[in-house]
């Protein structure tokens, strides 16, 4: 995230209300909420009150220690939890540069997105957290570090990982990177406060 992104948030204005709720719905303090997403209690308590973006890596981080989704985050609602999304009914949204459309139904113990990531944001970005990702590449190319290793996947390549492993994701060309994006939200807040993010490693982190 940019540090120029400090003034409220205009295209997301659901989510700052979302953030605090949820939080405390999960009966987490502002300081255990922030140390568990790799945040500092000041930039998360500015996430709530609207005085800063999230990025998109941050909303996913932030779902799964409150054992939500995305969707619930941004304050979207879905009734019947209709197994079929129409292209039409994918509404896209920004965060942190990324640009994202929900590929599934809210509220799933697995989350289906697509996903734009334009060059150079969020490439220096490295992200430990529970769970697992699954990513297939639709459109240009995608530098994608694992631990120690760089890959670099072209359109059709795919990848499934530990989350717990280190990991960046960056559009390798300036005419970005687009994604389909399947990650699994872990369900108890406790299992991500035990693990807690990798020593040693960033996962979201603050931007003065």
């Amino acid at each position: 995230m940019s540090s120029s992104e400090s003034g409220p948030v205009e295209d997301l204005p659901a989510v700052a209300p979302q953030l605090r709720a949820l939080r405390r719905r999960a009966s987490l303090t502002l300081e255990v909420a922030a140390r568990a997403a790799g945040l500092s209690p000041a930039h998360l308590s500015r996430l709530e009150t609207g005085q800063r973006q999230p990025s998109l890596p941050m909303l996913l981080a932030l779902a799964r220690i409150y054992g939500t989704t995305v969707s619930e985050l941004l304050g979207e609602t879905v009734g019947d939890r209709d197994a079929v999304v129409r292209a039409a009914d994918m509404e896209p949204t920004g965060a942190g540069g990324w640009t994202y459309w929900q590929a599934g139904a809210a509220g799933r113990a697995m989350q289906a997105l697509r996903v734009r990531v334009p060059y150079g944001s969020q490439g220096d970005v490295v992200r430990v957290h529970p769970g697992e990702e699954w990513l297939y590449v639709l459109k240009g190319r995608l530098r994608l570090r694992l631990g120690d290793t760089t890959h670099l996947l072209e359109p059709g390549d795919s990848a499934h990982f530990d989350s717990l492993t280190p990991h960046r994701l960056a559009a390798a060309d300036h005419d970005a990177a687009e994604l389909l994006f399947l990650h699994t939200l872990l369900q108890s807040p406790a299992a991500t406060l035990c693990l807690g993010p990798a020593t040693g490693h960033p996962t979201m982190g603050d931007t003065p």
